[in-house]
């Protein structure tokens, strides 16, 4: 290949380019990104970042030394794929062609209807939003938090201890069933409650309140909800518009094979963004981990129609921490099926628990606070992928 245009410039884009050259791929490499900042770390946007423990110099994720030797093509977005040659359209009129194309392009945070022009109205997926996110998180705000899925949780976990009146509201009556099961998400949820953090659930959003600034979130059960400053986190959507009449697969994202590959030849998909066949669950899932995101990179470049490359191998099973007043939660699985689940180590009351999920025999982990125990079981799961 004399030419690879990988389109995303986050962590699944970064790690793609670096496992081309540690592939030995020696070619033109091109790295187009819609954010004008260089790759940098998520997880710590809605946590260090927002409380200052961490800087934006401590989110970078390439090495001071680090030399790629690729062409960046920042603060512009692909518009169009050319299914013909390859070639990809950015928005500025430019055209790369490429004998290989790596579609990172990731997920946008999903915003609720009839808030645009509505002053503290947040949502967090990037820099710019955790930017715009920590100016207002002041002692004493009344913050009300839309979602309480990972990110949702994280937010009113780090305001909490910023000294924030903290509310969480969620539709579904568990948090967190869908990936980890209703009983073992309402121990996880309950991290809320001890703290002394409002959850209303069951409970849909009707609307917000205020002409210029937001000033309350309206339930559909009647309900008021006072707010100074309101972040929704009520999940994202893949970044695959661009790829309209490309020719590629499009569903819950880029469908891809278990190896990454699309249905056109010479383009991968990974990250976010990527729809990969599950084998053991006989159907495609998209993975939103950052686990999932590096390690899952140097499989999908392995697929594409390099000279000598290797066979690309079984992806890893998906892996994800999130970090709650406290508490480290560990996951690697798909909880989604399971057929029971039992404590292995620790009590759900303590919130030291060690749990396994079992589906068809197979074994999912879940860990809070047992980092080592959970370590075992998770190359356990690894090596019976």
């Amino acid at each position: 290949m004399r030419t690879v245009a990988v389109v995303g410039a986050s962590l699944a884009g970064l790690s793609a380019a670096r496992s081309l050259r540690r592939r030995g791929y020696d070619g033109r490499l091109v790295l187009v990104g819609d954010e004008p900042h260089r790759p940098y770390d998520r997880p710590p946007l809605s946590k260090e970042f927002l409380t200052g423990t961490v800087d934006e110099t401590d989110l970078a994720l390439e090495t001071d030394d680090e030399d790629l030797g690729a062409e960046w093509l920042l603060g512009t977005r692909a518009v169009a794929l050319d299914p013909t040659t390859r070639a990809v359209r950015i928005a500025d009129g430019r055209e790369i062609r490429a004998d290989g194309v790596v579609v990172a392009t990731g997920a946008a945070a999903r915003t609720l209807p009839g808030t645009r022009g509505l002053t503290g109205v947040h949502t967090l997926r990037t820099l710019d939003d955790a930017r715009a996110l920590r100016a207002q998180l002041t002692p004493g705000v009344r913050l009300v938090v839309i979602g309480a899925g990972f990110v949702g949780a994280e937010v009113a976990s780090t305001a909490h201890g910023l000294g924030l009146d903290v509310t969480v509201v969620e539709v579904a009556p568990t948090p967190l069933a869908g990936p980890l099961g209703a009983a073992v998400g309402a121990v996880v949820s309950g991290l809320h409650t001890d703290h002394g953090v409002r959850l209303l659930c069951g409970v849909g959003v009707k609307g917000l309140s205020g002409e210029r600034r937001v000033t309350a979130v309206l339930l559909e059960d009647g309900r008021t909800v006072p707010a100074d400053v309101v972040v929704a986190g009520v999940g994202a959507r893949p970044c695959v518009a661009w790829l309209t009449g490309s020719g590629i697969a499009l569903g819950d994202g880029v469908t891809c094979s278990a190896h990454g590959s699309t249905s056109l030849p010479g383009v991968v998909a990974v990250g976010d963004c990527a729809d990969w066949y599950d084998p053991r669950a006989g159907r495609h899932r998209r993975v939103e981990h950052w686990t999932s995101a590096r390690e899952r990179a140097d499989t999908a470049v392995a697929a594409l129609p390099a000279e000598g490359a290797a066979q690309p191998g079984a992806a890893r099973p998906p892996y994800f921490w999130s970090d709650q007043y406290g508490v480290r939660i560990q996951f690697a699985g798909h909880a989604a099926g399971a057929d029971s689940v039992t404590v292995e180590e620790g009590g759900a009351e303590s919130r030291d628990v060690l749990a396994v999920y079992r589906r068809a025999g197979h074994p999912v982990v879940l860990g809070m606070n047992r980092a080592r125990l959970f370590t075992r079981w998770r190359r356990q799961l690894a090596a019976a992928s």
